[in-house]
């Protein structure tokens, strides 16, 4: 007998969307079909959708070391109210950064003793830390994450071209992946000092500085040297549509690459930037109509396989100024997410099924994240019930990140959370957090984790 049954949803499952129901044991799916035996505890999903939990795989928590910007209490508690289950947390923006086995061991502590969700850590490859990679990786890190361009903290410099080359050596021998921020450091550093120079230092001049052509440059180059080195490629935040297609033909001569881009990148253009001001600020910046619809529609058809938040929150004084450059780059909206992204696909007639896979799905498979990401049986019960009837608009109110500001504020959402569950276990209900310590280290599949990198149960 089943401990659970979620009776009469609308689910997104792999084989499509359909009523069914979902029975669950030991916090694992054990069946999906009409009429499941009956469980000790039943819940009545009629009228509403069951999508797989999310999992936002590039979020910046920034704990420790920059809890006053945001915290893993917090944003773990954001991203349960939007539907996610799980997280994985980039190696920069906390101190220590994540370039060590003991920086990993630290933010390990931190996010075991406070995630209320399953959670994920990358590791770093900076350069002098070619030589940490592989106790990275005993420890437990998913990949790794570089810059080919400033990242904006000195504790996390950008990677030469040996570095890089070296490291994607490194990383593919280990049999792990490299998360890679493509700008081209040279036209950024050039524009941004000619600009500076003649104090054109405005919204506009900032976008200006960090050209198109700067990431398609830097993913032609980072293309090139997966090629090379037989590296396993993710390029994050991709803001143009001759990006994506770039990464696309890659796929078709065998290249191991793959792209994700971001809801600011499907909601905002360049128009936009400086009525957003400071919240707005992100690299790469907002690009043109054409790619937010190019990419939209790259989204619909599968060949752009996720969207994820770069939730990059900060003190909301790092926000302000009237020196654009000096503004800090990053975008806070974890929460928002899905519900932005259902609404964009309700308006163009995109599938619930085509934003549960971006979102959930596609993420688990092409990171290798073992039982998670799909309604399937012998699959982790993390799931998402949710009035997709309902309509709102991004408020401030509502946000449980550090600092509740977001450039989201107002835009119009679709979806209301009405429970949202981790193996089982009901974490957000009722509009509030249910607390207690239920995280775990997401592992990858079908490989063991070293001791001392387990989470709390």
């Amino acid at each position: 007998m089943s401990d659970l049954v979620i009776r009469g949803g609308t689910v997104a499952a792999p084989g499509g969307v359909s009523v069914a129901d979902i029975a669950v044991t030991d916090g694992v799916i054990s069946a999906v079909g009409p009429n499941l035996p009956a469980a000790p505890e039943e819940i009545d999903a009629t009228g509403l959708h069951v999508l797989p939990g999310g999992i936002d795989s590039h979020v910046h928590f920034n704990e420790p070391g920059h809890t006053d910007w945001e915290t893993i209490a917090n944003g773990s508690a954001a991203l349960a109210a939007g539907g996610y289950t799980a997280f994985v947390d980039m190696p920069l923006n906390s101190l220590p950064v994540t370039v060590d086995g003991e920086a990993f061991d630290q933010k390990l502590a931190a996010a075991s003793a406070s995630s209320a969700l399953d959670f994920g850590l990358w590791g770093g490859l900076v350069p002098g830390n070619l030589d940490r990679l592989e106790e990275l990786h005993a420890r437990g890190v998913l990949g790794f994450k570089a810059f080919m361009c400033p990242s904006g903290l000195e504790e996390f410099p950008a990677c030469d071209e040996s570095t890089l080359r070296e490291g994607m050596r490194r990383i593919a021998a280990l049999g792990s992946i490299l998360l890679l921020h493509a700008e081209d450091a040279e036209v950024i550093d050039m524009l941004s000092r000619e600009a500076i120079a003649h104090g054109m230092t405005g919204a506009r001049d900032f976008a200006r500085s960090r050209p198109a052509n700067a990431e398609l440059n830097a993913i032609s180059r980072a293309i090139s040297f997966a090629e090379e080195t037989s590296c396993a490629l993710h390029i994050v935040h991709v803001s143009t549509a001759q990006g994506m297609r770039w990464i696309q033909e890659a796929q078709t001569t065998g290249v191991n690459v793959t792209g994700e881009t971001c809801p600011h990148y499907l909601l905002y253009t360049e128009d936009d930037l400086e009525r957003l001001g400071g919240l707005g600020k992100c690299t790469p910046p907002f690009r043109t109509d054409q790619d937010r619809e190019e990419l939209w529609a790259m989204l619909a058809d599968g060949s752009l396989p996720m969207v994820v938040s770069d939730h990059s929150p900060s003190s909301p004084d790092l926000k302000r100024g009237e020196d654009f450059f000096k503004v800090w780059g990053g975008i806070s909206g974890c929460q928002s997410t899905r519900q932005l992204l259902l609404e964009g696909a309700h308006q163009r007639s995109i599938d619930v099924a085509v934003i549960a896979a971006a979102t959930a799905t596609n993420v688990a498979r092409r990171f290798g994240l073992s039982r998670k990401g799909e309604v399937a049986v012998g699959f982790d019960a993390d799931l998402w019930l949710a009035d997709l009837s309902h309509e709102s608009v991004v408020r401030r109110e509502d946000l449980l990140c550090k600092h509740p500001i977001s450039a989201h504020e107002g835009q119009p959402t679709r979806g209301r959370t009405v429970m949202t569950m981790v193996r089982g276990r009901t974490v957000f209900a009722g509009g509030r957090i249910i607390s207690g310590p239920r995280s775990r280290l997401l592992r990858l599949a079908g490989r063991p984790v070293d001791q001392r990198s387990r989470g709390s149960e």
